[in-house]
């Protein structure tokens, strides 16, 4: 005769699944992070009107394959990049800022490897050509109004941006010429972005690309207390180019 206690014991399928699917879950959770996407948040204003303060946003790290910097506290295992893939012009970018590698910037890729970049009169020249560009309606950005463009790259990459001053410290520049391994990088709000046009910024190795910017996820508006809206749904879901 058989007991209770000489049947053996069968674990709750319902169990089995739980376990199965938690182990998964956690198995792309670990993955995800350094190999997939990454969620970022905007601090500052100097990439107006693509992204605005207090916008969140998915980066695909797998974009320009793995760096040390693709991984948690960016593990000094390897130098360079794992299937890398070059970065095309207009492409929003997350990266190690090249003074200090522990802090991420975010601007837009301008110019690659080869290329002269300079800034006349407020308008982007690249390899002595001006880039095209169309004048939108005024934009109002700290109770005044703003030059609002369109602009468009060699490639056909077309984007907005802010001139708040005509003739203003950054609108002038000297010619660059990126080096081999590197990138120029813009704010989308010229005036107002601390870029590769800054010497204590300089050109973007391709190691420190962290990944590139793909879809708004969350925005929430720091304006709410002044009677705003506390959540910009408009832009929740919006592909970032």
């Amino acid at each position: 005769m058989t007991t209770v206690a000489d049947r053996p014991h069968r674990t709750p399928i319902w169990l089995v699944v739980c376990l199965t699917l938690g182990s998964l879950l956690l198995v792309a959770l670990l993955l995800v992070r350094p190999l997939g996407f990454q969620p970022f948040n905007m601090p500052s204003g100097s990439m107006q009107p693509t992204l605005l303060i207090g916008d969140y946003f998915f980066v695909s790290k797998y974009a320009y394959g793995y760096s040390r910097y693709s991984l948690p506290f960016s593990p000094p295992l390897f130098s360079g990049r794992i299937f890398g893939t070059q970065p095309r012009y207009g492409d929003v970018v997350v990266y190690r800022y090249p003074r200090d590698t522990s802090v991420d910037y975010v601007k837009r890729v301008v110019g690659l490897p080869g290329d002269r970049v300079q800034m006349i009169q407020g308008q982007l020249y690249l390899n002595g050509t001006p880039v095209k560009r169309d004048r939108l309606a005024d934009l109002v950005e700290d109770g005044r109004p703003a030059k609002h463009w369109r602009e468009t790259l060699p490639n056909g990459a077309s984007y907005e941006t802010l001139d708040l001053t005509d003739n203003g410290f950054l609108d002038n520049t000297q010619i660059y010429t990126v080096p081999p391994g590197a990138y120029f990088v813009l704010g989308d709000n010229r005036d107002n972005s601390q870029d590769s046009r800054v010497a204590v910024h300089g050109f973007v190795p391709f190691e420190n690309l962290v990944g590139r910017v793909e879809t708004i996820f969350w925005s929430a508006n720091p304006n709410a207390q002044a009677g705003a809206a506390p959540v910009r749904f408009e832009r929740i879901g919006m592909r970032v180019r």
